[in-house]
């Protein structure tokens, strides 16, 4: 089979200057534990971009999208009727609703798995790479991120020869979808056709007590489409209920993929042997696909969802056989976590050979673990050249970021601290100066426009 060669590149959502613990997210156990902790956003910035700039020392290429401005002052302007001057606009909101005023202040755009859906070109009927914008209609902080999100790939994915970056779908229950964070896609290799699996956690309609199922059927289905992906290379399963209910609010809090492997809970998913029978039968002459399953007897869901384990980065290095897991370091302060990752990198001819601990500990705390804070864009030489070029991480763009970070970012945010009208200029003090080092151009911003 001919393939083309291609890479992925890991796309990582840069922490915003108000990084807060709100506690804004039901079902996410982390940022339920830490609601109106201190936050530290330089420290939180700063851990994201080590984190990337640790993958590049490794060989990979690493990407970069941008936090969105926050606080929302126009759309609180909207949302609650409110007048007067910008600072008044974000005073007035906490008086007459702190709840909304804090999800208008919420740093949630970091979790760029959660940005859109990315099928590669290989996939796609019209050999075009496809990107469809997440709704995250299921909270109200993260059903404001879209507008920005789909802004923030236009920028990046300019060239529509190349490209074709959808809006999201239309924001109700029927239709809700959380992007790349329930989907995988197992291949011989990145630029070679592959299987795109689809987790969803209920149908449209669908009603069930407890946390709630955060991606429905319907929204797949309509991204499958949308993405013109070949129905005889395209799964949907279904997710298990029982990890809904343990905290794993996205699929990928229990199951991640890489090239031909799989790793997962055991109680990843409702059917696990009908999922494995279908990747084989779709992955027929494509590639043997690889299963890892952590058992529920080694691993509980619990200690799972606390540790992160599978919400980890699967990587394969340059020349290396083996999958690389870029694990959180609370994996390895787990001694059950800890126990199957040496485990997994000792066994004979193993699929996962290494692991690496990265902190991101500021994220873990919120409910994102290194997963979380990326993208993943599979791009042919030719799709890297026509993206937008300043996205991709060098070490002069990773020294300007990191002056930013120390000029512009509060060392602490305290829950009080949040309604301080100055944190209106001074963020937007600091989002005015990226667009100068990310090529997002002087009207990226709402406040830039007005």
């Amino acid at each position: 089979m001919t393939t083309t060669l291609a890479e992925e590149i890991n796309f990582d959502g840069l922490v915003g200057p108000t990084h807060n613990y709100a506690g804004l997210s039901e079902g996410n156990l982390a940022s339920a534990r830490n609601k109106d902790s201190v936050s530290r956003p330089r420290e939180a910035a700063l851990q994201g971009l080590a984190k990337m700039n640790r993958l590049r020392a490794l060989g990979l290429s690493q990407g970069v999208l941008p936090p969105q401005e926050r606080p929302a002052i126009g759309w609180l302007r909207s949302a609650l009727s409110l007048k007067g001057d910008d600072c008044a606009v974000w005073a007035e909101a906490w008086e007459a609703s702190p709840h909304i005023a804090r999800a208008a202040a919420a740093a949630s755009s970091m979790w760029a798995a959660n940005a859109a859906t990315i099928s590669p070109s290989a996939d796609s009927d019209d050999a075009r790479l496809h990107a469809t914008v997440a709704n995250l209609q299921t909270m109200l902080h993260r059903s404001l991120e879209a507008p920005s999100t789909e802004r923030a790939l236009r920028r990046l994915m300019v060239d529509d020869t190349h490209f074709a970056v959808h809006a999201a779908l239309p924001a109700n229950e029927a239709l809700s979808d959380e992007g790349a964070a329930n989907h995988m896609r197992l291949c011989a290799e990145p630029g070679a056709p592959g299987v795109e699996i689809f987790v969803y956690g209920r149908r449209a309609g669908d009603l069930r007590a407890g946390f709630p199922a955060r991606q429905t059927l319907e929204a797949c289905a309509s991204i499958a489409r949308a993405h013109q992906l070949n129905a005889d290379r395209t799964i949907f399963a279904l997710q298990s209920a029982q990890a809904v209910e343990a905290g794993a609010f996205h699929n990928d809090v229990v199951a991640v993929a890489h090239d031909n492997v799989l790793f997962h809970h055991e109680r990843a998913f409702a059917d696990r042997d009908a999922l494995y029978a279908e990747i084989r039968a779709r992955a027929k002459g494509l590639f043997d696909p690889v299963f890892v399953e952590v058992k529920a007897a080694d691993v509980s869901l619990e200690d799972a969802v606390s540790s992160y384990l599978f919400n980890s980065q699967l990587l394969r290095l340059p020349g290396d056989k083996a999958l690389t897991l870029i694990a959180p370091r609370e994996v390895c302060e787990n001694n059950r976590t800890a126990s199957v990752a040496q485990q997994l990198t000792a066994a004979p001819n193993a699929a996962i050979g290494h692991v690496e601990y990265v902190d991101v500990r500021e994220s873990m705390r919120n409910g994102g673990g290194p997963a979380c804070l990326r993208l993943r864009i599979v791009m042919t030489p030719a799709e890297r050249a026509a993206a937008a070029q300043g996205s991709f991480l060098d070490d002069a763009l990773s020294q300007k970021l990191s002056a930013w970070i120390n000029m512009h970012y509060r060392e602490e945010l305290a829950p009080e601290d949040i309604r301080d009208p100055n944190l209106v200029g001074e963020t937007r003090t600091a989002l005015d100066a990226l667009t100068q080092i990310l090529p997002l151009g002087s009207d990226f911003y709402p406040f830039q426009r007005t």
